[in-house]
């Protein structure tokens, strides 16, 4: 709440009711007179006209209405502020590698997918204004979910993801990236971003990581990408209908120089992460580096407060003249 006078020079004009005060108290002093008594119990027995004990309404009525006209001819104003905030959100599509490898348990106490899953619902939590989807690819890709600013659909949706079939295993990174790019490539958004993650090599698909990328950066999509898993070997579980469940050792299978390629022609970022909690500071370098562009423009909107001192004067001038024609007209 703001507050302003459009004509404060009128305000200099409250510079004349002391004066006018002044003026009526030696007035009153003049007007007084005395009157000799033998005794002054006499006068005990008088009591005083309304003329008498109120004379001084007329004037008190007067000098307010006088304050309150001259406010308002100072045109007072009361402003609210308001915002207008102009937000240019970034378009993401998480491209998640859901193959058999991700099952390694070197990211205890759960399984890649599992954390994956858990760092990139922190991550959608953390952004506002933009629009997100979801891929995942294993031998094939599909869109999970399309670009939405619907957060609790998306994080739905991701819960739900689980391996692959195994008919369906292998790591198909080139699909991925080009499921994504033809989602982003329509869009108007200024800045659109894949985020990739994986633990694999490219063994898969019909569309190599690098005819992906080149797809992606003639689009000015950026990609950062993010290699899953531990360096060397991993524990990986096998369940054997009869020994039960038990762990043989995962080699490492990430192709480093793919990944930094393809981050590298499209102006993104090679990260790996080797456990649960470089993994949640990679996502929080990223949501640092991809933030969204937000404008606000502030205004104060006015409204006149004229009427609320001028039509009270005017009622108050207008009693202040049936008061004096109804009560001081006469002697007291």
């Amino acid at each position: 709440m703001s507050f302003r006078f459009v004509n404060p020079f009128f305000l200099l004009l409250l510079a004349v009711i002391p004066l006018l005060i002044w003026r009526y108290y030696k007035m009153r002093q003049r007007l007084d007179g005395s009157i000799r008594f033998s005794a002054a119990s006499l006068l005990k027995s008088i009591n005083p006209s309304f003329l008498a004990k109120y004379s001084y309404i007329p004037f008190l009525m007067r000098m307010v209405t006088l304050v309150l006209l001259i406010i308002a001819f100072a045109r007072p104003q009361a402003g609210m502020r308001e915002e207008d905030i102009l937000t240019e959100g970034i378009e993401i599509f998480i491209v998640l590698d859901n193959s058999g490898s991700m099952r390694a348990e070197d990211f205890k106490p759960e399984n890649r997918l599992g954390a994956a899953r858990e760092k990139v619902r922190k991550f959608i939590e953390g952004r506002k204004n933009d629009r997100i989807g979801l891929v995942i690819f294993a031998a094939k890709s599909y869109t999970r979910c399309p670009l939405t600013l619907d957060y609790i659909v998306l994080k739905d949706f991701l819960s739900k993801v689980d391996f692959t079939p195994r008919e369906d295993d292998g790591t198909a990174i080139g699909m991925g990236i080009a499921t994504a790019v033809k989602r982003l490539k329509e869009s108007r958004a200024k800045s659109k971003v894949i985020i990739l993650l994986t633990d694999g090599r490219n063994n898969r698909g019909q569309i190599t990581p690098q005819t992906a990328a080149e797809l992606a950066r003639n689009s000015k999509i950026r990609i950062y990408t993010i290699g899953v898993g531990t360096k060397g070997e991993a524990p990986y579980p096998v369940d054997d209908p009869i020994l039960g469940r038990r762990y043989v050792m995962l080699p490492e299978e990430i192709q480093e120089n793919v990944l930094m390629e393809i981050a590298d022609k499209t102006g993104g970022m090679y990260f790996r992460a080797t456990d649960r909690d470089a993994l949640g500071e990679i996502f929080s370098r990223i949501d640092s580096m991809e933030k969204t562009r937000i404008e606000m423009k502030a205004h104060v909107s006015y409204r006149e407060l004229f009427s609320h001192l001028f039509l009270p004067a005017c009622l108050l001038f207008l009693s202040e003249m049936v008061l004096v024609a109804w009560k001081f007209s006469g002697a007291p």
